[in-house]
C-alpha cells in the first residue's frame, strides 16, 4: 500500500463545539439597550439636567419696555459613573493543542470562549438593570398586565404597550422607540388574535412573514429588540440549567438611545474606559481587547479578553415595566 499523500492543514481545521457561541452572542441585545460610548476617565459624576427644568414651562417670557427679559432657572443633577475591569482568561496546554491539531482549532475555540464569557456577562448584567424592579417602581413606572401573552386569545399586548408608552410620555416628555422582549415572548406576542387581526393585511398570516419590523409597526414603535441570549443557571459539574437571560416575566417599553451623543435621552449608557478598549463595539458586541501570553509554570499560552465598563441607567422615566407578561 502506497503511503499518503495528503498534508494536514491545521490552517483549516474546523473550530467545533456543541454549541455555536459566535451565532449565540449575535442574539445579544445589550449593547442596543444601553449604548457604548467612550469616556477618557475612569470616573467621574456628570451634570445632566433635571426632566423637570427641561419641560418646565414658567410662562415668563414677556419683556416689557425697559425691562430684562426672564432668565432661565434651569436646574442641574449629577450622575456618577464608575467603570470596572471586566475579563477572563483560557489556558491553552502545548499539549492539548497538539493533540486535537489534526481536528480542532483550539486556539480559536479558547478564544471565542474568552470572548463569550465576557460579553454574556455583560448581556445578563444589562437584562438584571432592566428589569431592576427596585428601580422601576410604582404606577408610573410599571404594571402588571392583566392578560399575559401566551393567552392568545385574551392577550392584548398593542394595548399594553400604548398603556406603557402613555406612561413614559407623561412621566418624561419622551417618546419610547422601543419594546424589549425575549425570543419567546416575541413568538407569544405575534401570535396572539390581536396583532394577527392587524398584521394579516400585511402578509402576516403567513407566519414566516412575522418579524420584528412588522411587530414593531403593530406597535407604532421603532423597534422591538428581540433577545435570543441563554445561560446556563447551573453549578459546576451539574447538569446544564438553561434559561433566557431576558426573563419571561418582563418586557420594557423604553427610549433607546441612537447615537452617542450623551445630549440625547435615553434609559441607559454604557460608559467605556477609553484607555482599556478597543473602540466601542458593535450593535451585538462589545469592544473587547484579546491578549495571549506564556506561562511556562503549566507549559502552555493563557488568552485573555477584557474590557473597562459601567451600566448606568440614564433616566428610569425613559422606560415603563411590564410585569406578568408569560404564564409561569
Amino acid at each position: 500500500m502506497l503511503p499518503s499523500t495528503a498534508i494536514t492543514r491545521m490552517e483549516l481545521s474546523a473550530t467545533f463545539s456543541e454549541f455555536d457561541l459566535a451565532m449565540s452572542r449575535r442574539k445579544f441585545i445589550g449593547p442596543r439597550v444601553f449604548p457604548p460610548r467612550l469616556v477618557g476617565v475612569q470616573a467621574a459624576d456628570v451634570g445632566k439636567l433635571t426632566l423637570e427644568s427641561l419641560l418646565r414651562v414658567t410662562g415668563k417670557d414677556a419683556r416689557a419696555p425697559g425691562a430684562g427679559y426672564a432668565r432661565d432657572d434651569a436646574e442641574f443633577t449629577t450622575f456618577g459613573y464608575s467603570t470596572d475591569e471586566h475579563g477572563r482568561e483560557v489556558p491553552l496546554d502545548d499539549r492539548t493543542i497538539r493533540v486535537f491539531r489534526d481536528l480542532i482549532d483550539a486556539e480559536e475555540i479558547g478564544t471565542q470562549r474568552a470572548i463569550d464569557q465576557v460579553c454574556r456577562t455583560y448581556e445578563v448584567d444589562c437584562a438584571a438593570a432592566v428589569y431592576d424592579t427596585t428601580v422601576w417602581t410604582g404606577a408610573a413606572l410599571t404594571t402588571a398586565i392583566t392578560h399575559e401573552w401566551d393567552d392568545a386569545t385574551n392577550a392584548v399586548p398593542i394595548d399594553d404597550v400604548e398603556a406603557a408608552r402613555r406612561k413614559v410620555r407623561s412621566g418624561s416628555g419622551l417618546e419610547p422607540n422601543a419594546l424589549i422582549c425575549n425570543r419567546d415572548q416575541f413568538w407569544n406576542l405575534a401570535h396572539t388574535d390581536q396583532v394577527v387581526s392587524l398584521i394579516k393585511y400585511w402578509g402576516g398570516d403567513d407566519p414566516k412573514n412575522i418579524n420584528a419590523a412588522m411587530i414593531a409597526a403593530a406597535l407604532d414603535l421603532e423597534y422591538v429588540l428581540v433577545a435570543g441570549g441563554i445561560k446556563n443557571t447551573a453549578n459546576e459539574g451539574q447538569s446544564a440549567s438553561i434559561s433566557s437571560i431576558w426573563s419571561d416575566e418582563y418586557a420594557m417599553v423604553c427610549r433607546v438611545a441612537t447615537t452617542d451623543d450623551p445630549q440625547e435621552p435615553c434609559i441607559g449608557r454604557t460608559f467605556m474606559w477609553s484607555e482599556e478598549n478597543n473602540g466601542v463595539g458593535t450593535d451585538e458586541e462589545l469592544a473587547l481587547i484579546v491578549e495571549e501570553y506564556r506561562d511556562e509554570k503549566v507549559r502552555g499560552s493563557v488568552i485573555r479578553c477584557r474590557n473597562d465598563r459601567d451600566l448606568v441607567v440614564m433616566y428610569k422615566e425613559a422606560g415603563h415595566l411590564l410585569s406578568n407578561v408569560t404564564t409561569i
